[in-house]
């Protein structure tokens, strides 16, 4: 059994244009962002979705209704929530500045910056760093996150038939650390997809393979 899942970044937010970390909590799209939804939209409005999802987020819920609003086949579909593709929670550091908190978290590890924990560990240990910097320990450690995400693939393997295409609008992120795991080589560590970006998957009963990762270009294939 095979299917193919069209993972989506959602559009631009108020807190994303000012550079504030946003997992759990929740902010409008901007216009910039109703702009993003609707060219991933027009991107992929030829392909005939049997089902699409979101995540329990208003912003993902808003890009997917953009997306079906602009599909030529699937504005019939009623999208679910899929909470499991919410974006990893910062817990305390929901809405803070991102760098002044990455600051923080790296400082005891010789690193100022989020690419410098990368460049010195992996995106895993930044989850792990971030939980561990949490004075609540409300923030996802890394196992905790994989195991929403894993079970979130059992859900779509028990819930999707063989053949069938999938929209699912996600978060930068969740998507960027899905791709690092299947597919390392396409550098999806050091570089998050665009707002409205589109990435392809085809998900098997034992594996899940990157067909492409962060096209948003028109020029790009779809």
């Amino acid at each position: 059994m095979s299917f193919t899942l069209y993972m989506v970044r959602h559009g631009q937010t108020i807190l994303n244009s000012y550079n504030r970390l946003q997992g759990w909590c929740d902010s409008p799209l901007t216009q910039k962002g109703v702009n993003d939804a609707k060219s991933a939209g027009k991107h992929l409005a030829d392909i005939k979705f049997d089902k699409a999802y979101h995540s329990d987020t208003t912003r993902a819920m808003r890009t997917c209704h953009f997306i079906l609003e602009n599909n030529q086949h699937s504005q019939d579909i009623v999208p679910s929530e899929l909470k499991n593709f919410r974006e990893q929670s910062f817990g305390y550091f929901e809405g803070n500045d991102a760098a002044q908190t990455w600051l923080m978290v790296g400082a005891l590890h010789g690193c100022r910056t989020y690419n410098d924990i990368l460049e010195k560990y992996n995106l895993g240990k930044t989850r792990d760093l971030l939980h561990e910097t949490d004075p609540f320990k409300d923030a996802e450690n890394d196992e905790q996150y994989w195991a929403r995400i894993n079970a979130g693939f059992e859900h779509l393997r028990k819930n999707t038939a063989d053949g069938q295409k999938v929209l699912l609008v996600s978060h930068s992120i969740t998507i960027r650390s899905i791709v690092d795991h299947f597919a390392p080589d396409l550098g999806a560590e050091k570089l998050g997809p665009k707002n409205g970006a589109v990435t392809k998957l085809t998900v098997t009963d034992d594996d899940v393979k990157v067909e492409y990762y962060n096209h948003y270009l028109d020029s790009e294939t779809y």
